[in-house]
């Protein structure tokens, strides 16, 4: 998995400023402020509060990234920037369209499993309409889209899978990962165990994967 820090260089630590003179600060900032998004969205949280838990001064927030309306667009470009790393991993030039699936579907799962927060930010996003909404789905989650589409199709013309729909198949495939990322803590509460524990992710990557497999495969092979 990439890296969950951020190189010196990156556009979104220091949008407007000429260097960054401690990217580990601003490492930290960037991390504290993704949580408290996630916890209390873009009005809720404040910055002295976020500095606090970077451990840096209020001073520092505002010198790498601007202000809080800044702060939290880099918060989740940095996001999306570790997404997309992950999704569109190479396969090797040998791999079939099915692999290619598989490879981009356990890129997403393990993406989820070492980011909870997430799914709660880009909710949040998307239930307020913010004017973060169109840059996110333009850049991000529409070519995210299209190119799970696009492998499913692939693979039903190959004939490795059967021939089902790409849209509604993506959209299923996207819907059993994310919401139990996002639904984890009231599941959690209803299994009596904690669904975000090491084991516990292992057993719902297996049944994804599982499930995937069987539902997807040709009726042919299925048969056999």
């Amino acid at each position: 998995m990439p890296d969950s820090g951020i190189r010196a260089s990156d556009k979104t630590v220091h949008r407007g400023r000429k260097k960054v003179e401690n990217p580990a600060t601003a490492r930290r900032i960037l991390a504290a402020a993704e949580a408290h998004f996630a916890s209390h969205g873009m009005a809720g949280a404040r910055t002295d509060q976020i500095a606090a838990a970077a451990h840096a001064n209020k001073a520092m927030l505002y010198y790498y990234f601007g202000n809080k309306h800044q702060l939290h667009r880099a918060v989740l470009e940095n996001l999306f920037r570790q997404l997309r790393a992950s999704v569109y991993a190479p396969s090797g030039k040998s791999a079939s369209p099915r692999q290619n699936l598989r490879a981009f579907i356990l890129g997403y799962f393990e993406f989820l499993a070492t980011h909870p927060n997430y799914p709660r930010l880009v909710q949040r996003e998307v239930m307020q309409k913010t004017r973060n909404l169109d840059w996110m789905v333009r850049h991000y989650l529409r070519p995210f889209f299209h190119q799970l589409t696009g492998t499913i199709g692939e693979a039903v013309a190959a004939g490795e899978l059967r021939r089902v729909h790409p849209h509604h198949t993506a959209f299923t495939i996207m819907g059993m990962i994310t919401s139990y990322f996002a639904a984890a803590p009231i599941f959690g509460e209803v299994a009596g165990r904690n669904l975000l524990a090491p084991e516990a992710i292992e057993e719902r990557k297996q049944a994804v994967l599982d499930f995937i497999d069987h539902s997807l495969m040709p009726v042919r092979a299925r048969s056999r």
